[in-house]
Parts: C-alpha cells; sequence; structure tokens
C-alpha cells in the first residue's frame, strides 16, 4: 500500500464526492467526508515521514514512466503543504455537522459536502502532480466546487461573491494555461522536472518570460496577490461558515505553491532573481498589500470581511519573503503557509461559532461583550490575532522574525523596519475586537450567553492552541520549510 498512498490521497475525494450525491443523505455525506478528511491527514502526515527518510517519492500513473505519462510526486515542500491541507480538513469536517446544518436548508447540505470532497481533492492533486496539464485540471476540479461552495452561502451577496470570483478564477485559469501551451511549444514536455531540464536549451527567450508572465498573472488571480485581490474579501465574507475557514486555511497557500514551483522548479532562481526585476516587482506588490488591506481591515464593521483583508495583507508577508529570495526570506514564506492556515482557520471557525449564536452576523454589535458570553470563541479569535500581530509565543512571530533576518541579510534595514512598523496596523484592528468583546457591555443584538456546540468550539479551540504551540516549537514547522527553502534555493527536489 505504502507505494500507492500519492494517489490514493488524491483518488479518495474524488471517489467520494459522486458517491455522497448518489446517496443523497446528509448524514452518510457528513460521515463520508470525515472519514476522507482525517484519511487524508493520515496520508499526509505517512508521506511527510517518508520523504523525510528516503528522500522525494514519485509515482507513475498507469506505470507509464515520466515525462511520457503522468507523474504523481511528493517532495520537501509538497508534503509540508499536503500536512496544511490535511489539518484543515481534519479540523473542518467534525465543525462542520452542526455548522452546515444550521445555515443550509436540508435538501443542500450532501450537495455542499460532495463539492467539499471535490475541492479537497482538487488542492490535493495540485500539490502532488508533477505534471503542468494535469496541474490546470486539477486547478478546475477546485475551482469549480469552490465557486458553488461560497455561492450555497445563506445570504443573497453569495451568489455575487461566487459570480466575481468566477469570472477571476475562470481569467486566471486562461492565462495559466496560456502560459502552460507557450512551454509545451518551447520545450515538447509537460512533465516539469523534464521541462526544467529542456529549458536550459532553449535559445529562443522571449516565448519562455510570455509564458513566465501569464503563469504569474494567472496563478496571481488565484493566491490573491495585490492588485488581483479583489475577489476574496466577498468570497470569504459570504461563503458558509465551514467553508471560509477552509478556504482561508488552504486555497490560497496551495496557488501560492503552485507559484513557487514554477518559480524555482521550472524556471530556476538564479534566472528569475538575476535577470529579472521578478525581487523588485514582487517586493513593491506586497509592500502595496500589506499596508492598504490592512489599512481596510480597519474600517470594516463585520469581522469576517475584516479578518478576509487581513488575508490579502498576510499574503503580502509571505510574496515579501519569497520577493527576498534568500534562505530566511524564503524559509519564512513556506513557514508562513502553515501557519496562516492555523491563524485564519481558528479565527473563521471561532467566527462561525458566533454567527450560528447570532443569526449568521458577525459585526462589531454582535460581538460586544462576547469575552463573557462566548468566553472560548472571543479567546481563539483573540489568538489568532495575537498571530496575525506576530506578538512573541505565536506563530506568526516566527514568521516576522524570519522575515526581518531576511531582510536584513539581503542588506536591506529599512524592509526589516517596515515588517515591524506594518504589524501595528494589525495591532489597529485586532484591538477593535478586543474592545469590543471585553471592554464593551452587551447590546440586545449580542450574542446570547452560551458557548456553541462542542464539536465547534473545541475545534475552533483547537486552531486556536496551535497556534500558540507552534509559536514556541518550531522543530516541525520551521526546521520542514528551511529544508524546503534550500532545496528550492538550490534547484533540488
Amino acid at each position: 500500500m505504502s507505494p500507492h498512498l500519492i494517489i490514493l490521497q488524491v483518488v479518495l475525494p474524488l471517489l467520494c464526492a459522486p458517491l455522497i450525491v448518489l446517496l443523497r443523505s446528509a448524514r452518510l455525506a457528513w460521515l463520508l467526508s470525515l472519514a476522507v478528511s482525517w484519511g487524508t491527514l493520515l496520508i499526509a502526515g505517512a508521506l511527510w515521514w517518508q520523504v523525510d527518510q528516503s528522500g522525494p517519492m514519485s509515482y507513475a500513473v498507469g506505470n507509464w514512466p515520466a515525462p511520457w505519462g503522468i507523474e504523481v510526486r511528493v517532495d520537501r515542500l509538497s508534503s509540508f503543504v499536503l500536512l496544511l491541507i490535511g489539518l484543515s480538513a481534519a479540523l473542518v469536517a467534525p465543525y462542520a455537522r452542526v455548522s452546515v446544518a444550521a445555515e443550509l436548508p436540508d435538501d443542500q447540505v450532501y450537495l455542499l459536502y460532495s463539492m467539499y470532497c471535490l475541492c479537497l481533492s482538487g488542492l490535493l492533486g495540485m500539490t502532488v502532480t508533477g505534471d503542468a496539464f494535469n496541474l490546470f485540471v486539477f486547478l478546475e476540479i477546485s475551482s469549480l466546487s469552490t465557486y458553488v461552495l461560497i455561492a450555497l452561502g445563506r445570504r443573497r451577496r453569495a451568489l455575487l461573491a461566487a459570480y466575481q470570483y468566477l469570472l477571476m478564477g475562470t481569467v486566471g485559469a486562461t492565462f495559466y494555461v496560456i502560459g502552460v501551451g507557450l512551454l509545451y511549444l518551447m520545450t515538447g514536455t509537460l512533465n516539469m522536472a523534464d521541462m526544467a531540464a529542456r529549458l536550459g536549451e532553449v535559445r529562443e527567450l522571449r516565448p519562455v518570460i510570455t509564458a513566465l508572465a501569464f503563469i504569474t498573472v494567472g496563478m496571481g488571480l488565484k493566491l490573491a496577490l495585490f492588485p488581483l485581490h479583489q475577489w476574496l474579501p466577498n468570497a470569504y465574507a459570504s461563503a458558509p461558515s465551514a467553508v471560509s475557514a477552509f478556504l482561508a486555511a488552504t486555497a490560497t497557500k496551495v496557488s501560492i505553491y503552485v507559484l513557487l514551483r514554477f518559480w524555482f522548479s521550472v524556471f530556476g532562481a538564479q534566472a528569475l532573481f538575476t535577470h529579472l526585476p521578478i525581487a523588485e516587482v514582487l517586493v513593491a506588490l506586497s509592500l502595496a498589500a500589506i499596508v492598504v488591506a490592512s489599512g481596510v481591515a480597519l474600517f470594516q464593521q463585520d469581522l469576517k470581511r475584516l479578518f478576509a483583508w487581513s488575508s490579502v495583507a498576510q499574503i503580502g508577508y509571505i510574496t515579501l519573503g519569497i520577493g527576498l529570495a534568500n534562505i530566511q526570506g524564503l524559509s519564512a514564506a513556506i513557514v508562513h503557509l502553515f501557519n496562516h492556515g492555523l491563524m485564519k482557520g481558528a479565527i473563521f471557525l471561532a467566527l462561525g461559532a458566533v454567527a450560528l449564536r447570532c443569526g449568521g452576523v458577525t459585526t462589531f454589535e454582535q460581538v460586544a461583550g462576547l469575552g463573557r458570553r462566548m468566553p472560548l470563541a472571543a479567546t481563539t479569535v483573540l489568538l489568532g490575532g495575537l498571530s496575525l500581530i506576530g506578538v512573541p509565543g505565536t506563530t506568526g512571530f516566527i514568521t516576522k522574525w524570519q522575515l526581518v533576518q531576511g531582510a536584513l541579510a539581503s542588506g536591506q534595514p529599512w524592509l526589516a523596519a517596515m515588517i515591524v512598523a506594518t504589524s501595528l496596523i494589525a495591532v489597529g484592528y485586532v484591538w477593535r475586537f478586543v474592545e469590543a468583546a471585553w471592554l464593551r457591555p452587551p447590546t440586545a443584538l449580542s450574542a446570547p450567553p452560551g458557548e456553541a456546540p462542542a464539536s465547534m468550539t473545541w475545534m475552533a479551540l483547537l486552531a486556536g492552541a496551535a497556534c500558540v504551540y507552534f509559536g514556541f516549537d518550531t522543530t516541525f514547522t520551521l526546521d520542514a520549510a528551511t529544508a524546503a527553502a534550500r532545496a528550492l534555493l538550490e534547484h533540488q527536489p
């Protein structure tokens, strides 16, 4: 069974999705989704351990060897991302039973779980595939299912958010496939490892640079790279609570992984950052994302929208680390994929619990006095918020410390100062929550006393506790991210 774990991880949720539709039972749909989610985490853990012990793993689909057949491959970076996806799914699936039943009509519940399994399969497939066109197929699987998941939100605004995401996502996917087509034209292969080897023999560089531009813009739309981020705040704020938590923890992180894979493994870091102004452009866009998105978050009245805008800023920190193009900066970017997934997963899970008690609304009026009425949910949001700021003892501090070191190593102390200064903006919007939850008296619109059901509360609190645990113990997260960053910079798997 061990050699087949790579493909089994993708096939399980993919087969589960149509089975749920055939069964048409909300309870069976949830049980299948729960089993698949926890199975995904267990397989991801096994794959990470095998890669750590024995090096990269490869699987030839249909026994057709690469580059003629489709290769599925797991290395240090992809195994790290697989663990994030698996952990997020394992937290969201138990949480979803009560949350989804409360937010959706009975006849739509099983459809949500079917789309969830499709989305999970697409994200996992994007992470492990070694074929550029097969990556496009999994990208579309995850995207199409995500559009439906967002549209299932309880408010009419969800349809608009899904439509906006559909338009921008379609443009992004089109740009990506055009870029892949140009690379295939120049190299004659779709296998990414083979493509990287053949690019060194290409003499006509303009089509290659054009392909780089198309793939960068296409994946930039998917990962909400500033200023291509307009779809994200509405999508996160309008989707069902369980969907918001899952997407916030995984979707943009996998798109960043794809961009890393192409930039460093296909095009090569030296060619990219030495001969093109990629670093300068990326650093400028990242700083703009951090400042602008954090500034917009300060003035939001709905907490889901506030933390959705915060996600745009946090993506800026990830791309800033990539733009530094040194071991400290790149390890900060990779570790923040995991850390930010935990932070936003915890926050949106907790906000979903609040929404359940407040009739689906999470404005500051609803959370007034929340610290006394729902102390566990309020504490979870606070732990996630402290991580966003980068307070010592949280996961966010690990990221920002690495970013500061990367900025200093690149000879840019002004950039290190900017990283510290922009964290103060996060203090502003997190303090707004603290002030409302603990310093204001409850209002007539506030949540009634009492926590949400245990399956929701404890999953959120577990994610919040992980934000603290991995802020102290970095043996797994930072060490794994540093090893992955070193492999990328050295052009090794």
